[in-house]
């Protein structure tokens, strides 16, 4: 192996040597595309390949990139050196910045990484916080009045998720018998002051609490005593109303004693805050009326007493009456009498009575004593024991007793009425039952002539009659009674004859008996529908009779009620429970077949023919309601007629929906209703069907799907 190694090293060194000997060797073409081609530095004037800046080999085979970053602190203190290729750069720790404020450098220039104070930045440890810088870090610590909160101190905010929190000391403290004067502030240094309620007052301790450092209040020591006023203040001749108490605000009221009034202005004292009663403007004076006041046209009775509770009673003098009750003053608490309302007024009877048909025999006196006289007129007679009357003491003449009576007779009378009231001079009357009250005075009066005043009473015959009478509403009759009084009640008689031009077995014969009082009589029947009524009414009393004729209009068949199935398009069998009508004879039942396929809107007025048409709707039987029973069977194609419709075997492979439509017709009218009977299915897949049918004058049923149209898919509607 070593021989090998001495023989090809000769064999290069040789071939160098021819090279050399032969030729001269362009230097620069052989150079590493990281290397340049620059003299030699011995003076030879050859050419020598040297690797470029930051590259590392002999220049021509190989120059590769050298690690910088290897070569030791080559960036300085507090740096990260960062190998590029072919060169490097240098940045700063976090915590230092460099001294020319670029992002990056290279140290070459004199750059060098110097620490950051970061507790200059405003607010950096957040509020409450106080910021120590340190080489290349800070840190954070809570000032007074403030508490570290999620952490302990000291703590990096960048790092650390604690944070300084202001310290809140809570509500307040309470006081005995104190209020809070400052406002209710709870941080840190906050200072609440207290002061002594009402009705007490501050005998000594400090009356204010901080909010300190360690979240609790300091103080107040102060103590507050109840302030109390003793016994209140007496007066003479009166007593206390007090119910034991002599705290701030307590009242006393002060009454004098019977026989004596207060003739101060006030009666009440008050304990003050000072700890003192007030003393009130009050005096108890003896109570002295003095002599009761005088009255026109009074007697007065008094014992002469005018101390409290004395009595004077008052009466009117001779000729003279009291216009009240009251009559005596009492001496009050006042020193006054009490008033009296007494008022007397000279009696006077004024004129005397005067009793009907008699003379009066009068001076014209009416003082009490005063005599009146009277007399009957000649021609009547005087009935009684006492023909006169005096004025009494009390203002009023005495009854008198006496009658001046004239006879008319029998009582008159009065054509179609009867006697209601009579006493010996008045009769009223009034209308016999059947007659009424239509003008005139219904009353007699016997004159003093001895004749008879009658009666204009006029009775006029209660009378009802049926006139103008008509129909309305089909069902509904009005007509006039011509009567001119709503006192008397008449019964109608009504009967109603309904026949019917299709069904000669049909009769609706009735008759309704109806008791009205009103002027213009309404009365509503209950007719039958399509029916031709002759109708009469007879009023009983009178026997006025009057006949009018009414035709009944052709309703809408009621919908039938089925129970909707799905059938198997070969064994379509269909049910249906019917309910019989009278109007049976004029309606039929159609079947309608529509294919399940495309968009259809079916029409329930439709005039749809019954043979097939383009689409396959078609209508497969026409049935008359006439002679069918109760249950309906009906087989779908069975190759049957069905009055002029061919019932058509079903299609296999295709989805029918059977309708079944009620259809009556009366002379010019028609009405029809639908319902929606079943669905046949047939063997076709992937379609969905869906249907939808709505009542009235005009029916829908659409079914959705998708399908070319070959004909028109909607029909005229054929209007009742």
């Amino acid at each position: 192996m070593k021989k090998t190694a001495a023989f090809t090293f000769s064999f290069i060194t040789a071939a160098f040597v021819l090279l050399t000997v032969g030729a001269e060797v362009d230097v620069c073409a052989s150079c590493h595309a990281n290397a340049t081609c620059e003299d030699k530095t011995d003076g030879s004037g050859g050419k020598v390949c040297n690797c470029m800046y930051g590259f590392v080999g002999n220049g021509r085979t190989h120059c590769q990139d050298k690690d910088e970053c290897q070569l030791g602190r080559i960036c300085g203190d507090h740096t990260v050196c960062h190998n590029t290729y072919g060169s490097y750069y240098c940045t700063c720790l976090q915590g230092y910045r460099p001294s020319n404020n670029m992002a990056v450098f290279i140290p070459n220039d004199g750059t060098y990484c110097h620490d950051v104070d970061e507790c200059v930045v405003q607010g950096v440890c957040g509020e409450g916080g106080v910021c120590e810088n340190s080489e290349g870090d800070f840190s954070c610590t809570c000032q007074t009045g403030y508490r570290v909160q999620s952490g302990s101190e000291p703590f990096q905010p960048h790092r650390d998720s604690a944070h300084c929190k202001m310290v809140d000391c809570g509500p307040p403290p309470s006081v005995p018998h104190a209020v809070q004067l400052s406002p209710s502030l709870t941080r840190f240094g906050s200072v609440v002051r207290f002061g002594c309620a009402d009705g007490f007052v501050w005998r000594g301790g400090g009356n204010s609490s901080v909010c300190t450092a360690d979240g609790h209040w300091s103080g107040p020591s102060m103590h507050c005593e109840e302030i109390k006023c003793g016994v209140p203040p007496s007066f003479p001749h009166a007593v206390m109303l007090w119910n034991g108490l002599s705290k701030v605000g307590t009242e006393v009221r002060h009454k004098c004693s019977d026989g004596f009034y207060n003739v101060g202005k006030q009666d009440v004292s008050v304990c003050s805050s000072r700890g003192t009663w007030s003393l009130p403007h009050f005096l108890c004076r003896e109570v002295d009326c003095g002599a009761p006041p005088p009255l026109p046209h009074t007697v007065l009775s008094w014992n002469g007493s005018s101390s409290l509770g004395s009595v004077a009673v008052y009466e009117c003098e001779a000729g003279y009456g009291s216009v009240s009750a009251e009559s005596q003053s009492v001496c009050g608490s006042r020193s006054r009498w009490s008033p009296v309302h007494l008022h007397c007024e000279e009696i006077r009877c004024g004129p005397p009575p005067s009793p009907p048909l008699t003379q009066l025999s009068w001076d014209g006196s009416s003082v009490p004593g005063s005599v009146a006289l009277y007399s009957c007129p000649r021609g009547l007679r005087l009935e009684g024991h006492k023909n006169y009357s005096t004025c009494t003491t009390e203002g009023m003449w005495e009854m008198v007793f006496i009658t001046c009576r004239a006879y008319c007779g029998p009582t008159p009378l009065v054509p179609h009425s009867e006697v209601l009231w009579e006493n010996s001079t008045v009769v009223v009357h009034r209308c016999a039952k059947g007659y009424y009250h239509r003008t005139g005075s219904d009353k007699s009066v016997c004159g003093i002539t001895g004749k008879w005043q009658a009666a204009t009473l006029r009775c006029r015959e209660v009378r009802f009659a049926v006139r103008g009478l008509v129909v309305y509403n089909e069902k509904c009759l009005r007509w006039k009674s011509e009567a001119e009084t709503e006192e008397y009640r008449e019964q109608y008689r009504v009967i109603f004859n309904g026949e019917r031009d299709f069904d000669h077995l049909f009769a609706d014969r009735r008759k309704k008996l109806y008791i009205s009082a009103a002027l213009q009589p309404v009365l509503c029947l209950n007719l039958q529908p399509a029916t031709n009524y002759t109708i009469t009414v007879t009023a009983e009393s009178t026997g006025d009779t009057s006949t009018v004729t009414a035709n009944t209009s052709l309703p809408a068949p009621p919908t039938p009620v089925v129970r909707y199935s799905e059938v198997d398009i070969h064994l379509p069998m269909l049910r249906l429970r019917r309910t019989t009508s009278t109007l049976d004879p004029i309606c039929m039942y159609q079947v309608i077949v529509l294919p399940a396929e495309g968009v259809l809107v079916f029409d329930c007025g439709s005039s749809l023919v019954a043979r097939r048409s383009c689409s396959g709707e078609y209508v497969a039987a026409e049935l008359k309601l006439r002679g069918l029973g109760r249950d309906l069977n009906f087989t779908l194609g069975d190759r049957q007629l069905y009055g002029d419709c061919y019932n058509a075997p079903l299609e296999t492979g295709r989805d029918y929906y059977v309708i079944l439509r009620t259809v009556c017709q009366w002379k010019q009218a028609r009405k029809q209703s639908c319902v929606i009977w079943a669905k046949a299915t047939g063997t076709s897949y992937g379609t969905t069907m869906s249907a939808l049918l709505t009542f009235g004058t005009i029916g829908a049923l659409g079914v959705m799907g998708t399908m070319g149209y070959c004909c028109s898919w909607f029909w005229k509607v054929a209007r009742p």
